[in-house]
Formats: structure tokens, C-alpha cells, sequence
């Protein structure tokens, strides 16, 4: 067995050559950002994992809260962001302030994971069939609400934390004008749950980007119902991708 931080390298290595190795998406993901985000604007990165998000909001000109946890990519961010405008923080987001287990995969990172019953449906699944979760931390965990207490309301809010988008949704008291949470078809539950947790809270619409196409799959934002049943009908096979949520003016 691979020792544990080489493991950890080449884990880093992989999820580089994901996020960073295609220069064309990147360039698609700043056009699609240039209509969200403009220069000055706060942004919270929940799950910043190797940053390429933070990166090219960063290159718009917007301002980083960028929360990673998984040591790895902290560790990453806080060397190749210095003296940028970004905050790193190295600690998980959820429904309530404290501690919490962070369940690391060394070799496939990106799927590091608070949500221990997240882990118990994906790993059964096709897609997760090689991945292992192999080590435990316990790290510390904020939430949406304490986040902008201490650094104030954001333009727009990125949640990719594999399995807890729904818990860190329920902490959010404090309407968000942009609200984009990731989807996986095999637990549409959490979205669907995140969903209902943001119409309670304020008057939102959504839409939604398939996997990395960076495009709205909608020409009009639709309502929480729409959007449910928009996702409902979605296979277990489809690709997973981002719901945004926009405050209504």
C-alpha cells in the first residue's frame, strides 16, 4: 500500500491536472463568471479545494473568503495565493459552529467529506468505486451566518463540499444575492433539500450548469417547483453539475 503522503502527492497531482490542465474550460468558467461577479465584489469559495474558482474570480478582480479544511489543499492555496485578496480559512462550513470529522480520500482529495452518510450512498455507486476514504481529522467548523458577521455579506457564494450543501444552506439566515450549490444526480435529496431550505428564506429562482459546460441550462430563471421538477427528472447515470439560486430584487 502506497504510504500516506505519497498518496496525498499524487492525489494533489491529479486533482491540478483536473482543475488546472485544461486552459479552454478555464477560459470558459471567467466568461461565464465576467456576467456574475464584478470587480470589488465579495465572494465566499465554500470548498475551494485546489482554488481554480477563487483563481479566476481573483482575475475579475472580486475579493476571496476561500474555506478549504482538507489540509492538502490548504496547504496549496496558502502557498500560491500569498499577498493575493484572498482569506483563507481552514475550516469546514456547516449548519452550526464547532468540530467536526473531515473524511479525506489521499488519492481522490476533491471528494473529502464532513457528511459521513454522503460517503455511505457514493461509495456504492459506479462512479466512487475507487475511491477510498482513508484517514480522519477532526478540523473546525463555522457557519454562513459567522462568516459574514466577521467579513460581510457577499455578492456571491460557491458551495462544493460534497454531501453538507443542504446543512451549510440551513445555517444561512442572512439572504445571499447569488447562491451556486453543486448537484449529483445519486443524492438529489441534499439539493433538493438546499432548495427548500432557500425558498423559506427569501424570494429566490433558480437555473442550473451541467458538469463543466459553464452555461446555464435555462434561458429563464425558474421557480423552486420548477427547478425541483427540472432535477427530478434528471437519471442517476446524468451528469452532476451546479444549481444557482438569485435573490429576486
Amino acid at each position: 500500500m502506497p504510504r500516506p503522503d505519497f498518496s496525498a502527492s499524487l492525489g494533489l497531482t491529479r486533482s491540478l491536472l483536473i482543475y488546472y490542465g485544461q486552459p479552454w474550460r478555464r477560459s470558459s468558467l471567467r466568461r461565464f463568471y465576467a456576467g456574475l461577479v464584478r470587480k470589488g465584489d465579495l465572494v465566499f469559495d465554500i470548498g475551494a479545494h485546489a482554488g481554480s474558482r477563487s483563481r479566476t474570480l481573483l482575475s475579475l478582480g472580486a475579493r476571496i473568503v476561500a474555506l478549504e479544511p482538507q489540509p492538502v489543499f490548504a496547504d496549496f492555496i496558502a502557498r500560491s495565493f500569498a499577498g493575493e485578496e484572498l482569506t483563507l480559512l481552514r475550516k469546514a462550513v456547516g449548519k452550526e459552529s464547532g468540530s467536526v470529522d473531515l473524511h479525506i480520500s489521499s488519492r481522490h482529495p476533491t471528494v473529502t467529506s464532513i457528511s459521513s452518510s454522503w460517503i455511505s450512498k457514493v461509495e456504492k455507486t459506479s462512479g466512487f468505486r475507487n475511491v477510498t476514504w482513508d484517514r480522519v481529522e477532526r478540523v473546525a467548523m463555522t457557519t454562513l451566518d459567522s462568516l459574514i458577521e466577521e467579513y460581510g455579506q457577499p455578492v456571491f457564494c460557491k458551495i462544493d463540499v460534497e454531501g453538507a450543501e443542504a446543512d451549510i444552506i440551513a445555517g444561512l439566515h442572512h439572504p445571499i444575492p447569488l447562491i451556486a450549490f453543486e448537484y449529483i444526480p445519486v443524492t438529489m435529496e441534499i439539493a433538493e433539500e438546499a432548495i427548500g431550505h432557500l425558498r423559506q428564506l427569501a424570494p429566490y429562482r433558480f437555473n442550473r450548469v451541467e458538469g463543466e459546460r459553464h452555461r446555464f441550462v435555462h434561458d429563464e430563471w425558474t421557480t423552486a417547483d420548477a427547478m425541483l421538477a427540472d432535477i427530478a427528472g434528471l437519471a442517476d447515470q446524468a451528469s452532476s453539475g451546479d444549481i444557482y439560486a438569485r435573490l429576486e430584487a
